[in-house]
């Protein structure tokens, strides 16, 4: 069951979250589990790791490669629901680690029958959780033709957004649209080819996946959440893949990490203002190296972020 997949900065996440052996870590993206076992490798008899997905696959990976280390707690869900897990598990600020790999997975993108991919031709699913919510075909096949224009625009940054969404409602009147190379074929008769060659259909399939999924949703939830779930000096690590998600993440960190600016002149001193700042920025942002690279193409767009609750 488990497929060949290399962790994006295996070593960076690793470093990042400078393992205690006796800590508390959670993997809310658990994946192939490539990370959670680096993880594991670094615990000691006393450690725990939490691992959460809600992909049914990546959840049976789980279960047969961890399932009988007793260090080792698997839960199916989203990681949006970390935190109520974690108080069932008596764990809330006492957790050393989480990490957050976001976006699709390698696995979900080469299975053909789990609909992410336009170089697959396969039914049009896109959920990471194929047993829970709406596919990308129901979607499609009642949404109208002004939200998912937006959907498009906002989440893929779509130029031809409008185009696409009108072709799409036109096109399901006479037959639904099913199939991934159905969609991708409507939009690259609509889209031209961009000079770096990147397929016509890359934006509106990732803007479809994200809007299927609520990812920014899922993200921004735990974010809000995190510092109830580290204890003091915990970290959270988060891997992002496109610029929507690195901004939620960067500008969550940043707002958390200074504190607020205040007009010049006023009469008070430092010790009156209140300087508490629950988060605090660890390093700066980290991109894959050119062997990682060289070897793993996928990880070029990846961005690791890193923040530790400071109070």
């Amino acid at each position: 069951m488990n497929q060949s997949h290399a962790p994006v900065m295996q070593q960076e996440v690793i470093d990042g979250l400078a393992i205690r052996p006796d800590g508390n870590y959670v993997d809310g993206t658990y994946g192939r589990g490539g990370h959670a076992r680096s993880i594991l490798a670094a615990l000691g008899e006393n450690g725990r790791l939490i691992v959460m997905d809600r992909d049914p696959q990546a959840i049976a990976d789980a279960r047969e490669l961890l399932g009988s280390d007793h260090r080792v707690t698997i839960i199916h869900d989203e990681y949006a629901s970390m935190p109520s897990h974690i108080a069932d598990l008596d764990l809330l600020e006492r957790i050393d680690g989480i990490l957050l790999d976001l976006g699709v997975s390698s696995p979900q993108l080469d299975d053909a029958t789990r609909g992410f991919s336009f170089q697959h031709k396969g039914p049009l699913d896109m959920r990471m959780n194929p047993e829970s919510g709406q596919s990308a075909a129901q979607w499609l096949g009642q949404a109208d033709e002004a939200e998912i224009a937006r959907v498009l625009w906002e989440y893929g940054e779509e130029r031809y957004s409008r185009r696409i969404a009108k072709k799409i409602v036109e096109q399901r009147a006479s037959k639904p649209i099913e199939d991934t190379a159905t969609l991708a074929a409507l939009i690259s008769a609509i889209v031209p080819r961009p000079k770096n060659n990147r397929h016509p259909a890359t934006r509106s399939f990732q803007a479809i996946r994200i809007h299927v999924n609520q990812e920014l949703t899922q993200i921004q939830l735990l974010l809000e959440s995190v510092v109830g779930i580290l204890r003091i000096g915990g970290r959270l690590l988060v891997i992002s893949f496109h610029s929507l998600e690195d901004r939620l993440v960067k500008r969550f960190f940043k707002a958390n990490s200074s504190r607020a600016r205040l007009p010049r002149g006023l009469p008070l001193r430092d010790s009156e203002l209140d300087s508490v700042v629950p988060l605090k920025l660890v390093g700066r942002a980290v991109r894959a190296g050119a062997r990682e690279l060289a070897a793993n193409p996928r990880a070029r767009s990846a961005v690791l972020r890193i923040a530790e609750r400071a109070a």
